[in-house]
């Protein structure tokens, strides 16, 4: 169908491969137009197929699946990255962000969670597997020895959001938790977007998180 979300799917075992793929099979509106054994592999995939989204494992013979991600981001800017991986460490989840991962999902995940995940991104938004979210900020607080400067140019009810955003939060659950309605929150993110020069959700996440801008309450 015309309006798929078009999916290379990466990682290095043949049958881990074949298990994804059936079950993105049995997703409506996704289809699965190439696969790769290895990040070179994978490079060489999505640049014949110009998918909607890549589908990647971190570890994988040759070029790893991180160093993939961050070259095809960098040839092809408009492919949403989602790292499929055993690893929910800060590290790692920090280092995809770092490479421009979308999303990031745990392969121990619900089938459901993938889906949910595929269509997040594609909306624009970034997906991190519940339970990852907040290590990726504990993780990061820990290794800044010591707090940054807010960036000037955001108010601190921006501020307040962006780190809401960088947990992983929608706007439905930003609105609930601040006690504000939801198209205020678009509309402070619309803003944020502007000051910052950063037109994605997922663009915003590694900004907060390289930022240190994870002081907002939940």
């Amino acid at each position: 169908m015309s309006d798929a979300i078009r999916l290379v799917l990466a990682d290095d075992h043949v049958l881990v491969r074949a298990g994804i793929r059936s079950l993105l099979g049995a997703f409506v509106g996704v289809e699965v137009v190439g696969e790769a054994a290895d990040g070179n592999e994978a490079i060489s995939r999505v640049g014949e197929c110009l998918p909607d989204v890549l589908l990647i494992d971190i570890a994988m013979k040759g070029m790893d699946g991180l160093a993939a991600a961050a070259e095809i981001r960098r040839q092809h800017p408009a492919v949403r990255v989602v790292v499929l991986s055993m690893h929910a460490d800060a590290e790692y989840v920090l280092q995809a962000l770092q490479a421009g991962a979308a999303g990031y999902l745990i392969k121990d995940a619900a089938p459901i969670e993938l889906e949910l995940a595929l269509r997040a991104v594609m909306r624009g938004e970034s997906w991190l597997s519940p339970g990852v979210s907040r290590q990726v900020v504990d993780g990061y607080l820990a290794r800044l020895q010591g707090d940054r400067p807010a960036d000037p140019a955001l108010t601190p009810r921006q501020r307040e959001i962006l780190c809401c955003i960088a947990a992983g939060n929608g706007a439905k659950e930003i609105a609930f938790d601040l006690g504000i309605s939801a198209k205020t929150v678009e509309s402070h993110r619309a803003q944020i977007m502007e000051r910052l020069g950063i037109h994605d959700v997922a663009g915003l996440t590694r900004y907060a998180i390289r930022s240190g801008l994870v002081s907002a309450e939940k």
